[in-house]
């Protein structure tokens, strides 16, 4: 795919990238796709994945009791818990505010730690990592920012998103849709957003303005981008999915260069 090249115009050290449809086909790849790039908080998705895979092993309930008093399992996955964003102080009822919480998913893993009797990075491992072929990720440390991957490792993750083989399709749908519809609050790096969607671990990109993600991306698109300038996006109405992953910090050179490169995919794929 000759828009994946637009990555070599990225104002960055190291950039690598790939497309994958829902039949599982990688549709092109450009860069060093087995180069390992921290996560930052492209981590929550493979963190959320392995709760769900929690959820339907019968270890933990989606409505169950897990951080402040009144949240449950399904708010953590949906930073509606109350949490604040980098601490374990609560500030807002749970269900009542779209707040982003790195915490929020650090009491998640804790939770899951708990009720399995494995340690996160471990079940992360076992549950998704393992099973996908997934053997250049780590989940090491915060379950939302510390996870270490390749291109080559997370296109097997975009196609499982597509087409699952680890969970019920129907769950992996749940996780794309709103939790807690019309909920207003702030997406990091691009403000505040009304309403600011989020399905279950998956940010989904409804119709925000501004985006990381594309202005030809369809409401349906949903994924993850991370502050250590990593993306991960699946658009279910082009029937395929992105990975780009770099070296260099989210910053305005991220909000300039990855809304028309999605545009150039989307319009090659088409």
């Amino acid at each position: 795919m000759q828009s994946l090249a637009l990555i070599e115009n990225w104002p960055v050290p190291t950039a690598a990238a790939a497309v994958v449809t829902a039949d599982g086909t990688v549709t092109g790849t450009h860069g060093p796709t087995a180069h390992r790039f921290p996560l930052a908080s492209v981590t929550k998705p493979l963190a959320a994945y392995a709760a769900l895979v929690a959820y339907e092993e019968g270890a933990v309930e989606l409505d169950e009791p897990a951080g402040p008093e009144g949240s449950t399992v399904r708010h953590l996955l949906a930073h509606t818990s109350g949490l604040a964003f980098d601490e374990h102080r609560v500030t807002a009822p749970p269900g009542t505010r779209r707040l982003y919480s790195n915490a929020g998913f650090e009491v998640l893993g804790d939770h899951i730690a708990k009720a399995t009797e494995i340690p996160f990075p471990e079940y992360v491992r076992q549950a998704v990592l393992e099973p996908l072929g997934m053997t250049a990720t780590t989940v090491d440390g915060s379950p939302a920012k510390d996870g270490v991957s390749t291109v080559d490792d997370l296109v097997r993750f975009a196609a499982e998103l597509q087409a699952p083989r680890l969970l019920d399709p129907r769950t992996v749908l749940e996780a794309q849709t709103v939790v807690h519809p019309g909920l207003k609050g702030v997406l990091p790096g691009y403000g505040h957003q009304n309403p600011n969607d989020w399905g279950l671990g998956f940010e989904i990109r409804g119709s925000k303005s501004p985006h990381w993600t594309g202005s030809s991306s369809s409401p349906a698109t949903f994924g993850h981008f991370g502050q250590s300038g990593t993306f991960l996006w699946v658009d279910p109405a082009a029937g395929a999915a992105c990975v780009a992953l770099t070296d260099r910090a989210f910053g305005p050179w991220a909000t300039e260069v990855w809304p028309p490169f999605t545009d150039a995919v989307l319009a090659e794929l088409a």
